[in-house]
């Protein structure tokens, strides 16, 4: 079993992606398939928020917790990113150093 160590960077919780996927039989699955898997989480996440923010849901469907949408999320953020070889902190560095040249106003 993989195991998180104290205080983890983000490359450690890349790490530990990969060891669960093969734990757990997750390693075939393509980045097609991560990118769908992770279209669900987002869509239990907008679910999960539309509760907490008291609009109409329908009082028979499964209402999942914020914060474990968040790290499924994550968790196929981290999949995607390791089958194509992708560092998420570089890329964020990365983005970030594009964003910080752009111009944020409302027009």
């Amino acid at each position: 079993m993989p195991t998180l160590k104290d205080q983890p960077q983000l490359a450690d919780f890349q790490n530990y992606v990969t060891g669960l996927e093969q734990e757990r039989g997750f390693s075939t699955q393509t980045t097609i398939d991560k990118c769908l898997l992770l279209g669900e989480e987002v869509g239990e996440l907008f679910k999960a928020v539309r509760k907490s923010e008291g609009l109409l849901v329908d009082s028979n469907s499964n209402f999942p917790e914020i914060a474990d949408e968040l790290a499924d999320i994550f968790i196929y953020l981290c999949a995607i990113a390791n089958r194509k070889g992708i560092d998420l902190e570089e890329a964020f560095r990365s983005k970030e150093e594009k964003n910080k040249k752009r111009i944020w106003e409302i027009i």
